[in-house]
């Protein structure tokens, strides 16, 4: 019994991307709604089918097809997923009111002025903490932290819910001496000649967002520097080596660095969100909530001005 059991040790999370991947047929669509890149995804569904001894999946079907393995999984793997979801949110219930105090996680750039206020107003106590972007909403649904900051557009998930902190400006970052850095604001247009900062940790239906590509114009984006962190982009821009887009708040962030921002006037903004599980009943989530319901959804100046 425990020596087939042990062939079975997948692991919940690359049990959720079989399934995702099992729903939509084709790696890009599925790695865009797990929030990775199709390599990542098809290196775990290896992993996985190495572990099993089996193939699960047919790679040269168009779409691509499940295996009579992948069938049989897939058979039982939603109810394994919802019953691993009911045990964390079952054992998250329990640490919650083993402890009062509240956590929250944030991504960088996510825990502005504005939530630092919104902190300030807490009357119970909390503690921080930093989470990946990849993991924005998976933290809280997990139970690893009971509600974060995070910086939207996400993928769809279930049992979580999003509360709108603040709306803020997107702005072109640029290394200093720029032939646009001496601007007051700029249209995104202006800026299709240029290099742009890429990443290969997040789905390119992310990338695509805060890069603006394709550009209203029909303008494809040309990447350059792969960069994996926020300081890793400000050091990559300020070297000259690339161009940015991100978030106005970012500017206050990293005031000094030498980077100049520039507001982008032809562009949505971007938001700052609460995010928490649905119907949680954690008193302190309650009470983070109803502090951001009050403060309300506030709005960056659209003419915020360059920062150095």
């Amino acid at each position: 019994m425990y020596e087939n059991a042990a062939r079975l040790d997948v692991g919940l999370r690359g049990l959720h991307a079989f399934v995702i991947l099992a729903e939509e047929r084709h790696f890009s669509r599925a790695a865009a709604r797990l929030f990775v890149t199709p390599p990542a995804l098809s290196q775990q569904i290896r992993r996985i089918e190495s572990s099993l001894g089996v193939r699960l999946i047919d790679r040269e079907a168009r779409p691509l097809e499940l295996t009579d393995a992948g069938r049989l999984l897939l058979e039982r793997a939603h109810r394994i997923l919802q019953e691993g979801e009911d045990l964390a949110t079952g054992l998250a219930r329990v640490r919650r009111r083993e402890s009062a105090t509240l956590r929250i996680g944030f991504v960088t750039g996510a825990a502005g002025s504005l939530t630092g206020h919104i902190l300030g107003a807490l009357t119970r106590g909390f503690e921080l903490e930093q989470i990946a972007w990849t993991e924005q909403t998976s933290a809280v649904a997990s139970g690893e932290v009971d509600a974060a900051f995070v910086r939207p557009p996400l993928p769809a998930a279930g049992g979580i819910e999003l509360q709108t902190v603040v709306v803020e400006p997107r702005l072109a970052m640029l290394p200093p001496g720029h032939r646009l850095a001496g601007r007051s604001s700029l249209s995104v247009l202006e800026l299709n000649d240029e290099v742009h900062v890429t990443t290969d940790r997040m789905p390119l239906q992310w990338l695509a967002w805060w890069s603006v590509d394709p550009r209203p114009d029909g303008r494809r984006v040309t990447f350059g520097p792969v960069v994996h962190t926020m300081d890793e982009q400000v050091q990559t821009v300020a070297a000259g080596l690339a161009v940015g887009i991100t978030a106005g708040s970012i500017a206050d962030l990293y005031l000094g660095s030498g980077v100049v921002f520039v507001p982008l006037d032809d562009v949505e903004p971007c938001t700052v969100a609460l995010c928490t599980r649905s119907r949680d009943s954690h008193p302190g989530v309650i009470e983070l909530r109803r502090v951001v319901s009050e403060l309300g959804a506030h709005e960056m100046a659209p003419d915020r001005r360059r920062r150095r």
